[in-house]
């Protein structure tokens, strides 16, 4: 992608932006490994999120213990009035570091982690720091956003309720634009019990499952509704023991992103109506559309507000979903993509563009001025 031009922000701030400390704390944060389900591991990240941002902001950050690992939470004080929202698990599992090693060269920095969403977190921390006065503010980090919030989710939804507004720290959008909007997504799994038998000596006496697999997932892409913004994707199948047996059980991932509350409500409603195909055939489904849709209406007075501050800003809906779905649907003001101007989530080549780093940061400042001050 092309860097997008940077226009600075109008802020308050008394401070200016080091980029050499955003890079130095990146790299603190890049260099603890810390993979969804891993407790120990994540322990050890949310100890270091909250040695950096007691350096950078003082007070004192908490580990907030959960089934998921632990959280991390900081508050300036004063009546709270805007939650900055992250999570600081990642997608990678150990041993990535090594073979990726963080990195910064061309104007990028590399290494698992950095766009989602740990460069995110710095530039939350640092555009923070350049205010004197961070009262008003609070910070929640998260341990489990990328396994879909399990042990977090009450809590954040706590913590915007009570602060009223909430701006997200994921990754901008991929020309920079805030995410003013996101789907809602979910998984199911469809699980099918058949009867096994000898494929050859009498096949008849089965009941095939990947058979009526096969039936399920035409019925189950047939619930896509692409013009109303709904994407129904079966991602993972599985089959069989050997293969000369009529196999007695398959099962069915599907991927499922919505647009609106009524069509969860129909999608779910679908694959709760789902049945075989084939006599004596077994179906049993579970899972459902965990993170309900987040309207461009809960962000647009925010991002108004971020436009006041960079006109140049620009703002997009996207598929991928975050915890800011979950406080856009309680009707608390959120914005999104706030994080690392970069790419590649999830993958090999992520990448974190420098150059944008002190400009987002000093957006976060500005922001926060002007939310406490409305």
């Amino acid at each position: 992608m092309q860097t997008p031009p940077r226009t600075t922000p109008r802020t308050p701030a008394s401070a200016s932006v080091d980029v050499d400390a955003m890079i130095e704390d990146l790299r603190k944060l890049v260099e603890v490994e810390s993979p969804s389900r891993d407790q120990e591991a994540l322990t050890a990240s949310a100890k270091a999120v909250a040695d950096v941002l007691e350096h950078r902001l003082g007070g004192q950050a908490v580990l907030v213990e959960s089934a998921s690992g632990p959280h991390v939470s900081w508050s300036g004080g004063g009546v709270p009035q805007v939650l900055l929202l992250g999570h600081h698990d990642t997608v990678f599992p150990l041993g990535t570091l090594e073979r990726r090693p963080f990195t910064v060269e061309d104007g990028h920095a590399t290494g698992p982690g950095v766009f989602d969403m740990l460069g995110g977190i710095v530039q939350a921390v640092h555009g923070l720091a350049l205010l004197d006065d961070r009262s008003g503010v609070e910070i929640l980090l998260t341990s489990d956003e990328e396994v879909g919030s399990p042990a977090s989710r009450a809590l954040i939804e706590e913590r915007a309720l009570a602060c009223g507004a909430v701006l997200v720290f994921e990754g901008a959008a991929d020309d920079g634009s805030l995410k003013t909007g996101r789907k809602g997504c979910g998984t199911f799994e469809v699980a099918v019990t058949g009867r096994a038998s000898h494929a050859g000596l009498e096949p008849e006496a089965g009941i095939n499952a990947l058979v009526e697999a096969a039936h399920q997932v035409l019925d189950i892409v047939a619930l896509g509704r692409p013009e109303a913004g709904t994407s129904v994707t079966p991602t993972v199948a599985s089959a069989g023991t050997v293969d000369n047996v009529v196999p007695a059980a398959a099962s069915i991932v599907v991927d499922v992103r919505v647009e609106t509350t009524d069509e969860k409500d129909r999608i779910e409603a679908a694959f709760a109506a789902l049945r075989p195909h084939l006599d004596g055939a077994e179906l049993s489904v579970r899972g459902g559309i965990g993170r309900p849709p987040m309207p461009e209406s809960a962000s647009a007075d925010l991002f108004a507000l971020a436009r006041t501050l960079d006109p140049g800003l620009g703002g997009r809906a996207v598929g991928g979903g975050s915890d800011g779905n979950f406080t856009a649907a309680l009707g608390v003001p959120t914005l999104d993509g706030l994080g690392a101007v970069g790419g590649g989530a999830h993958a090999d080549h992520e990448y974190l563009v420098v150059d944008a780093m002190a400009g987002r940061a000093e957006l976060v400042a500005g922001l926060v001025e002007a939310i406490r001050a409305s």
